[in-house]
Order: structure tokens, then sequence, then C-alpha cells
């Protein structure tokens, strides 16, 4: 598995030119991918604007279900509470309402008061944002690379920590165990400069391996 001659990769993933590149760059630098590529098919590029709206659904994605998450994030939408301002206005009883639990609730509520400069994180390096991010109440790991990957396109993050990443490596590599989050972020390593490719292509592999829900 060692690193041949790679295409170019770019250092963000925009468009579905970045994405197929970013494939190529990660077959490279682990040839076990190119099965689990073939397999899942072309990958969903999952770009949003940055902000606090990108932001906010990081926060309620976390530690539930794809289905769960895009339930309570419809509701939000529906109740017009996607935004800093209306988050501010809004009352518990309309939080609650849209699905956000009382901690959720509460790390909205200080995401909205931090009044971030998300102008200023698309220029930072991946560590950075997570530095800045993790800084805030509510916001771990997880969240901040998320956000990393999907509202700022880094092409080398890697959410090491989402459970259905670790399903998913434990499956494709036929591994004896599912693997911690320090040992997946280990592994991952070898994926650089293309470890968002490679998080992509195990949220597909995860569907198809689990014929259930993926958030890819």
């Amino acid at each position: 598995m060692k690193k041949s001659a790679m295409c170019q990769m770019p250092a963000r993933i925009e468009t579905e030119a970045d994405l197929a590149a970013g494939q190529a760059v990660l077959i490279a630098c682990d040839t076990r991918f190119a099965p689990i590529l073939a397999a899942t098919g072309p990958l969903p590029l999952r770009r949003q604007p940055d902000g606090f709206g990108a932001l906010l659904a990081a926060i309620v994605g976390q530690q539930i279900s794809t289905a769960a998450a895009a339930a309570i994030w419809a509701g939000m939408v529906a109740g017009g509470l996607t935004q800093q301002g209306a988050i501010l206005a809004a009352s518990d009883t309309d939080l609650r309402a849209a699905g956000l639990s009382r901690p959720k609730i509460a790390y909205a509520r200080a995401l909205a008061v931090a009044d971030l400069d998300y102008a200023s994180l698309r220029d930072m390096p991946t560590a950075a944002v997570v530095e800045q991010l993790t800084g805030l109440p509510g916001i771990g790991r997880w969240t901040a690379e998320i956000y990393a990957c999907f509202a700022l396109g880094h092409a080398d993050v890697f959410a090491a920590g989402d459970l259905a990443l670790q399903v998913a490596a434990a499956r494709a590599f036929a591994l004896p165990a599912r693997p911690s989050e320090t040992v997946l972020r280990r592994m991952a390593q070898d994926w650089a400069p293309a470890r968002a490719v490679a998080a992509r292509a195990l949220w597909a592999y995860y569907r198809i391996a689990t014929k259930g829900e993926g958030i890819a």
C-alpha cells in the first residue's frame, strides 16, 4: 500500500472534477479503495455553503442517526430557525418544538451568541478550524471536522470519531473489530492528502455494507 505517483490533488473539494481527482489520488495512496469505489459508484459531493446554518446543522447531527437529524433539521427549516438571529429570538419552546434536545438548545444559543467570523475560517488550515470551533460549547472534534469537510471543502480532513466510518472501515478492510477513533485516525494518515475522499467512500460503502441508513 505504498503511495505511487499521484495526479494533482486540490486543497479544496469544490466540484465533481475535484472529487474525481481525489478518488484517483486515494487509490494511489491505498489500492484497497479501488474495489470500494467500484462498489459504491460515483460519490456524492455534498458541498454546502459555509456559515452559521451549516455549523448549526452539524450540531443538530451530533450523536443521532441521519434520519433523525434530517427530520429535526426539516423542522427547524419549517420554523425559520436556521439563522443566527432566529435562534437568538426563539424561545426554548420553539426550539423544542423543532426537535432540539435541551443540551442542543444550549449549544445552538451558544453558537449564536459567539457570533463567529465565518469568512475568516475559509483560509485556515484544518487544525486551526478544529481548534477554533472546539472552543465553543457543544462542539467537539467530529462536528468541527464535518464542518471543515462539507462547508469548507477541505480535501484532507477525516472525522475518525464517526461511528459509520468506523463500521465501514472494519467491514471494508476485514478488521477483527470496529476500530476506535484513535486507531482509525492513525489508519487514515495513509490516505492523505485525500482523507475527505476516503471518508466519502467509506460513508457510501457503509450504506451498501449495512443495507441500512448511511450519511453519504
